[in-house]
């Protein structure tokens, strides 16, 4: 096996030949994929040019995009700390500023002291200055204002905010962009 292979992944569409999530992007190890096509579990889309992975008597293509065979249908998007930070697009939703996920902390909106839940629709992301600003006390109370209420994603609303954030570059292969920007409006 060749070193330079060690890091590559393999964007994972849906059987419509979208990605199966945008958050986060759908991706496997190349061993994962790799393994999927030979046990036919999934189509073989595009595979990475020029890179190989040999046994004693053969040499396979290392598969670049994959779709699986039968579509599989999201549901309800899982309380997580990433999906919270993902709804709020990573910004602090009393500043309004934008932070990596490390800098960045959940709120009660309703304290739990004072009843709120930890749910969907109570706690929102919130930088540690804000935090510590609001601390125990109501929005109204620490006279801070939200840019947004807290509201439950659909996985279609997470899918829409996990577009619009800038992907690191390096980040996404060249082999996937055809399956990644649909909607995007074509050069003329």
């Amino acid at each position: 096996m060749n070193q330079s292979i060690g890091n590559l992944r393999t964007l994972v569409l849906n059987a419509d030949m979208q990605p199966l999530s945008w958050a986060p992007l759908s991706v496997w190890s190349w061993e994962d994929a790799f393994v999927a096509v030979h046990q036919e579990r999934v189509i073989q889309v595009k595979t990475y040019e020029d890179v190989f992975v040999r046994s004693a008597s053969r040499s396979y293509e290392i598969p670049a995009v994959v779709a699986l065979k039968r579509f599989r249908k999201r549901k309800k998007v899982a309380f997580t700390r990433y999906h919270l930070f993902l709804r709020d697009e990573f910004t602090c939703q009393y500043c309004g500023e934008r932070f990596a996920a490390k800098d960045l902390t959940f709120d009660h909106v309703v304290p739990r002291s004072k009843g709120g839940t930890s749910s969907w629709k109570n706690i929102v992301a919130a930088c540690s200055r804000d935090n510590l600003r609001k601390a125990n006390l109501t929005v109204k109370q620490a006279g801070m204002k939200l840019l947004r209420e807290p509201f439950e994603p659909t996985v279609h609303q997470l899918d829409q905010a996990a577009r619009r954030l800038p992907f690191v570059k390096g980040e996404l292969h060249q082999t996937w962009m055809d399956f990644l920007y649909w909607e995007s409006e074509l050069d003329t």
